[in-house]
């Protein structure tokens, strides 16, 4: 004769259910992860970008691009809910993508570049946020993408130092203590404090020279050591020595090892 099961009188009868937590409850419900396409033309970025955002619960990289019309591709193919782009591409730039990109998917600019410019007419078409390489921590980067899927913008000092000449001027135009209305989709007020959460600087770590650090942003956009020395107006002895101490306080013994720190992405 079979044994009747024993049972807690105080707790449910526990269903013989592998899908159950013992109790008669369901197990939780999981969240799927922030889907991500990233645009870049340098490969070390996006691969380093796809590694760190790939290695999460709440985030994947579905699909990366190098150039504007393959991020286009990508977004109509995979539907992201949030598109990294890169201002400068070779074919379609990031600019000239952005208004046909928003219409998928939010955008988050992720780039070098913080010329005035530029940053204003990223966020004039439609941009959601804008952030500069080595301006931002991994964790901050994360958050930044989910808070732009949510409607909410990130602007790292470099892209908010662009802007507030405009924010100062139209502030002016409309008076002292009356608002000065939004720019870009972005609340003055936003911009005046900097995003801090987001845009605390790390590179000071590395304790790079200003020489040293203007050869590693060169070094990180692909440059060469010919390419670096016309540019820098030095030769190429100068440049490797320069590099040789880079690399040293960067703890790296490659170009892209020493890139993926630089951009914030190792």
């Amino acid at each position: 004769m079979r044994r009747p099961r024993e049972t807690d009188p105080g707790l449910p009868d526990r269903p013989d259910r592998p899908d159950s937590d013992g109790y008669g409850f369901p197990p939780p419900a999981a969240t799927a992860p922030l889907r991500l396409v990233v645009a870049d033309d340098n490969p070390v970025v996006r691969a380093g970008l796809t590694a760190l955002l790939s290695g999460r619960a709440d985030t994947t990289v579905v699909a990366e691009a190098a150039d504007g019309r393959e991020a286009y591709e990508a977004a109509l193919r995979h539907r992201p809910e949030v598109v990294l782009l890169d201002v400068r591409m070779p074919g379609v730039d990031g600019i000239s993508a952005l208004p046909h990109l928003v219409r998928l998917a939010p955008v988050m600019m992720l780039t070098y570049s913080h010329e005035t410019e530029t940053v204003r007419e990223a966020l004039r078409r439609g941009a959601g946020g804008y952030l500069v390489h080595g301006e931002f921590t991994a964790e901050q980067l994360v958050r930044a993408v989910h808070d732009v899927r949510e409607g909410r913008p990130h602007v790292t000092p470099g892209a908010a130092k662009a802007l507030m000449p405009q924010v100062q001027a139209s502030a002016s135009a409309h008076g002292v203590g009356e608002p000065a209305g939004i720019l870009g989709g972005i609340p003055p007020q936003n911009l005046s404090q900097l995003q801090s959460d987001v845009g605390q600087s790390f590179r000071s770590r590395f304790q790079l020279s200003s020489r040293e650090a203007e050869i590693m942003d060169l070094i990180a956009s692909g440059m060469t050591n010919q390419q670096i020395a016309a540019t820098c107006f030095i030769s190429e002895k100068t440049v490797k020595n320069h590099i040789n101490r880079i690399f040293a306080k960067l703890q790296s013994t490659t170009r892209s090892q020493a890139a993926a720190k630089w951009l914030g992405v190792a």
